[in-house]
C-alpha cells in the first residue's frame, strides 16, 4: 500500500473550505476529511480559542493527517490554519503534501457565513463573535495568507465543483511526483 497524499484547504471562515472538501471527497470517495471544527468540538467541548489551545489542536490535526496518510489514504484537511506556522509544520512533517488557498474577500465570507442554514461543523455567528472579543481570523485574529501554496482558488469567482476538480488535478500531479 502506498502513502496517501495530504491536501490542506485553508482560507478565511466562509471561504468555502468545507463545501469544497465535501465536493472533493465525492470525487475521491476513499479519502478522509479531517475538520478542525469537529476536532475542536471533541477535544475542547468548551473552547477557549487561546493560542496554546489552538497550537495543541493544530498539532493533533497534523499528527492525525500524517498517520492516516501513512496508512495509504488521501487526507483532506479542512481547517483555517490562520497562522502560517501550522501549515508549514504540516508541510515539513507530511509528504506528499499540498496547500490549497481558498482566497475570498472578507465581505463575501462574512455574507456567506450570515446566510448559512446548515451548520456542518462551523460555529454559528463566527464573525459576530469578533465584535464580542473572540479571536476570529481575518477580523480580531490574524489570517496569514500562504506564502507558497500549490494552488490558489478565488472562491468568489470559482464554483465549488470546479474548485474540487482543480484540487483533484493537483492531487493527481502529486501522485506522479509533480507539484507545480
Amino acid at each position: 500500500m502506498g502513502k496517501g497524499r495530504v491536501v490542506w484547504i485553508t482560507g478565511l471562515p466562509g471561504s468555502g473550505k468545507s463545501a469544497v472538501a465535501r465536493a472533493l471527497r465525492r470525487r475521491r470517495p476513499r479519502s478522509v476529511i479531517l475538520q478542525m471544527d469537529e476536532l475542536r468540538r471533541l477535544a475542547t467541548p468548551s473552547p477557549a480559542y487561546s493560542e496554546s489551545e489552538r497550537d495543541i489542536l493544530y498539532r493533533a490535526l497534523i499528527f492525525t493527517a500524517r498517520t492516516v496518510s501513512g496508512l495509504g489514504r488521501d487526507v483532506i484537511v479542512d481547517a483555517t490554519g490562520n497562522l502560517r506556522r501550522w501549515r508549514e509544520l504540516a508541510r515539513a512533517r507530511i509528504s506528499p503534501f499540498a496547500e490549497v488557498y481558498l482566497k475570498c474577500p472578507l465581505s463575501v465570507c462574512m455574507e456567506r457565513e450570515r446566510r448559512r442554514t446548515k451548520r456542518r461543523g462551523a460555529p454559528p455567528g463566527i464573525y459576530e463573535k469578533a465584535e464580542k472579543g473572540w479571536p476570529v481570523p481575518g477580523l480580531s485574529a490574524p489570517y496569514e495568507e500562504p506564502m507558497r501554496p500549490e494552488l490558489v482558488i478565488e472562491t468568489d469567482k470559482t464554483g465549488i465543483g470546479e474548485a474540487a476538480r482543480l484540487i483533484d488535478v493537483l492531487l493527481r500531479r502529486l501522485a506522479k511526483g509533480r507539484h507545480g
